[in-house]
C-alpha cells in the first residue's frame, strides 16, 4: 500500500500552557498561538499550498520556546517575533531552505 502524503510541509507550533510561574515556562505565555495564527494567515494570503500549520501540545523544549517543528525534515526552530514567522515562510516553506539563525539550540 502506498503511503498517502497530502502535505509538503507540516508545521507544528507548541501552544502548551502551564500555570503562571512554572519553572520551565511555556510556549503559550510566549505568544506561540498568536505567531501560529499569523503564519497560517500569511501562508493562506500568499496562496501557499500543501502546507499544514497546526497547534500542538508540549514539544518539551519549553525553555527555548516558542517552539516550532517542521516535518518531514524534523527541523526545530525557536521563533519569537513576527519577522521570524516571515523568514520561515519565505525561506523554508517557499524555498525549502533552513533558516539557520532560528534553529533551536541543541540543549536538553
Amino acid at each position: 500500500m502506498k503511503n498517502f502524503v497530502e502535505y509538503k510541509y507540516h508545521v507544528f507550533f507548541c501552544t502548551n500552557k502551564r500555570p503562571e510561574g512554572h519553572p520551565r515556562g511555556c510556549c503559550a505565555q510566549k505568544k506561540s498561538l498568536k505567531l501560529r495564527n499569523l503564519m497560517k494567515a500569511k501562508a493562506k494570503s500568499l496562496g501557499i499550498e500543501k502546507v499544514r500549520i497546526n497547534a500542538s501540545g508540549c514539544l518539551d523544549k519549553c525553555e527555548q520556546g516558542p517552539t516550532v517543528v517542521i516535518y518531514p525534515e524534523g527541523v526545530w526552530y525557536t521563533i519569537r517575533k513576527e519577522a521570524d514567522v516571515e523568514d520561515i515562510i519565505n525561506e523554508h516553506l517557499l524555498k525549502g531552505k533552513t533558516v539557520e539563525r532560528l534553529l533551536m539550540n541543541k540543549k536538553d
